[in-house]
């Protein structure tokens, strides 16, 4: 059964209970598909830990079938890319095509997550060039900074780890251990098939019929419930700045208050019109950037801001955002503030729609997390309803709590301005 909703978008279920869900873009050549599946790194144990992420780059080693090198060739050949993604909560395989090329773009990705090779030497070749991506991460702040503030934020949780895993774990993974994985978590009700741009849904529904049928329809275990812990978190390294993070726990993507939050993250520092980034970087000298931010997961949230600054000058930074935080959750945003961050999220809403990729992902996402895409005009009255005093109830309540975290990297970090946040928020 085919459901159409959106021009152009329509979903099919193949037998095994796999979703397939695409948008015809018709002003379009080329097209984006991808698999998108509900297993990331929160889905693992702490013992293989990046097992997701090692997966993902073990599947373009080889196939049963074909190379690593026949892989990159055929998809070059016909002047394609094909890459993939590991986030907290899926992992994604996807590739980019011209329109008479999408049912090899499918074949390609079907043999990587059917007949993986699992090669000893390619998976020890690999496990260095993931050793490799660690170590690169722990050279750059902002990586670090952003990583020392999920480990605070989800304390001794499968969400709080990093998604490449460490030195130890990525060393312990064996053959058999992917072999498993991909069987405990790659079933067909937590896969979607994802395409937008030059498609035809029938075909490539009757393909993805042929190429993924053997998956069963199995779902797998679910994710341990997050539980918000905070903390300080602090790496004193020699590097020029310090990055500092402070962050609060949000609502999830399936909560109500998911839009207003978005707003509030754009509003405190989404462009350079927020109010961060007017009176801390314009008015004040003290940051080059300094940005707010709004993740979503299945059943939390993080809302913070991020900034890198001198290391004489991060109280007085703490002391504005704490100022600006505490003024949005008394009085609420201004409308001409609100109006213009409702603005920015409904352009990159729209803008959206112009790009295959990003519009696969999208339509994907909206499918494992809603059973069935949201359309356009859902999401643009979802934004457009968000209330000043929506946005002010829910800065209230997030930033009142009395376990922030507080993440900084830098020569001489201490987080002693850590307890200051804290103070400065309960006035």
């Amino acid at each position: 059964m085919i459901m159409q909703l959106d021009d152009g978008v329509e979903v099919s279920t193949l037998s095994n209970g796999m979703r397939v869900v695409s948008h015809r873009m018709h002003h379009l050549q080329s097209a984006t598909l991808g698999i998108w599946v509900g297993s990331g790194s929160r889905h693992e144990t702490a013992k293989l830990q990046g097992i997701s992420h090692l997966l993902e780059h073990m599947a373009f080693k080889a196939t049963l079938n074909r190379s690593a090198r026949q892989m990159a060739e055929e998809i070059e050949a016909v002047g394609g890319e094909i890459n993939a993604a590991t986030s907290h909560e899926t992992t994604a395989y996807f590739a980019r095509v011209l329109k008479p090329d999408t049912g090899l773009a499918l074949d390609l990705l079907a043999d990587m997550l059917i007949n993986p090779r699992f090669d000893e030497a390619e998976l020890e070749r690999e496990r260095g060039v993931i050793l490799q991506e660690i170590a690169a991460a722990n050279d750059q702040p902002e990586d670090l900074v952003y990583e020392q503030a999920e480990e605070a934020s989800f304390t001794g949780q499968p969400l709080g780890r990093p998604i490449l895993g460490t030195r130890a774990s990525v060393g312990r993974i064996s053959a058999a251990d992917l072999r498993r994985h991909i069987g405990h978590h790659y079933t067909a009700a937590r896969m979607v098939l994802g395409a937008a741009g030059a498609v035809d849904h029938g075909a490539l529904v009757r393909h993805a019929e042929a190429l993924f049928g053997r998956f069963n329809g199995e779902g797998s275990r679910v994710a341990e419930p997050a539980r918000f812990s905070g903390g300080v978190r602090v790496a004193n390294k020699p590097f020029e700045q310090h990055h500092v993070l402070m962050a609060f726990e949000g609502p999830s993507y399936l909560d109500p208050a998911h839009f207003s939050a978005q707003v509030l993250s754009g509003l405190l520092g989404g462009g350079a019109s927020s109010r961060l980034f007017q009176k801390v970087r314009e008015d004040h000298g003290l940051c080059y950037a300094i940005e707010a931010f709004g993740w979503g997961y299945c059943d939390t949230g993080v809302i913070g801001v991020h900034a890198a600054t001198g290391s004489d000058m991060v109280g007085d930074l703490t002391d504005m955002v704490a100022e600006e935080i505490r003024d949005i959750a008394s009085h609420g945003p201004t409308l001409p503030e609100l109006e213009r961050a409702k603005a920015q999220m409904r352009a990159g809403l729209l803008m959206s729609l112009e790009s295959s990729g990003a519009r696969a992902e999208q339509l994907a996402r909206h499918v494992m997390v809603h059973g069935r895409p949201l359309t356009t005009d859902e999401l643009v009255v979802s934004v457009a309803d968000v209330t000043a005093n929506a946005v002010r109830e829910l800065a209230a309540r997030v930033f009142s709590a009395p376990n922030p975290v507080w993440s900084e990297v830098g020569a001489g970090a201490n987080g002693e301005h850590a307890s200051r946040l804290a103070r400065l928020l309960t006035v």
